[in-house]
């Protein structure tokens, strides 16, 4: 029986991926909304971050990934033996993110975490299950209350919110914040129909990104604004 076929084919992205930084060793780049981290299987979908970076820095290396329709900092290795030294960071978990996103409604208290485990479902959604699922937990901070118009031009109670994921599970702030009872605007997989039409894009982007420079050793911050 032969595999089927990716049904998901992504809209072509004509925005371009913005280099912030680039040295001998790595990238950082910001990743436009609407534009794959890898290529996927169906031949439609060859255009990705990875494919894009590939055609200039032949040995370009992603380390961790952001959802198609996420928008904001990553973090490229330029060669293998960086790829080695930046993955170990990956995973000793050293490596410190937060992400902006505009949430549904008035989320309270302003400042807290949330614990949930998460577990794959039905693809692509991911689920929360005690049982199967790994451990996941995302502290938040709401940076103010904001009013989003409707269709209608009714204005809706919204929050803007910092994330810091302290793991990174697969859609893990999209379905926290579900769980929170405060959906990401525009999330097509974990929000309400009336969340989703509240943007035309997933409201979520990678703000900034914490890590030891692979040679130096240095101890580096760096930070992408957030475009909405």
């Amino acid at each position: 029986m032969q595999p089927q076929a990716d049904p998901f084919i992504a809209p072509r992205c004509t925005d371009s991926i913005e280099i912030l930084y680039q040295d001998e060793s790595i990238l950082l780049i910001n990743k436009p909304s609407g534009l794959l981290s890898l290529s996927g299987k169906h031949p439609l979908n060859k255009d990705s971050v990875h494919f894009r970076l590939s055609q200039k820095f032949h040995d370009a290396r992603l380390l961790h990934r952001l959802d198609f329709g996420t928008s904001g900092i990553m973090l490229v290795a330029l060669n293998k033996h960086i790829n080695g030294i930046l993955t170990r960071q990956f995973q000793a978990s050293t490596i410190a993110k937060t992400y902006t996103a505009v949430l549904q409604g008035h989320v309270t208290p302003e400042h807290g975490s949330i614990s949930a485990p998460i577990a794959k479902g039905v693809f692509p959604l991911q689920v929360i299950c005690g049982e199967t699922g790994k451990p996941a937990l995302t502290d938040y901070e709401v940076i103010r209350h904001v009013q989003v118009p409707n269709e209608t031009g009714h204005p809706v109670a919204c929050s803007r919110v910092l994330f810091k994921p302290r793991t990174g599970r697969t859609h893990q702030l999209r379905i926290h914040s579900r769980e929170l009872g405060h959906p990401i605007l525009g999330c097509d997989l974990y929000a309400s129909d009336a969340a989703f039409s509240l943007a035309s894009r997933l409201m979520l982007h990678a703000t900034s990104l914490a890590f030891e420079h692979p040679l130096t050793g240095k101890r580096i911050t760096a930070r992408c604004q957030s475009p909405f």
